[in-house]
């Protein structure tokens, strides 16, 4: 099997700003990390990994964590 590529820089750098729309997001609504990964189903290191930008969010955990935050998923991914 070949190995994957690595995304872009680019690809990186936006699913790093991602993160910080959520964090962002988190944080305005006064939850913790903890409380919103309860709310998704998911361990609390994976969705760490995601709001630090480091692992690729599905679009489902996406529209989920939107909606346990109580923001739109367009505020999530906007530019």
């Amino acid at each position: 099997m070949p190995r994957s590529v690595p995304p872009p820089d680019w690809v990186l750098a936006r699913r790093r700003a991602i993160g910080d729309h959520i964090r962002t997001a988190r944080l305005a609504a006064g939850l913790t990390q903890e409380q919103v990964a309860l709310r998704i189903g998911m361990d609390r290191a994976t969705y760490n990994r995601i709001e630090m930008g480091h692992a690729a969010a599905l679009l489902d955990s996406l529209i989920r964590i939107a909606d346990a935050i109580g923001v739109p998923l367009a505020y999530l991914v906007r530019a």
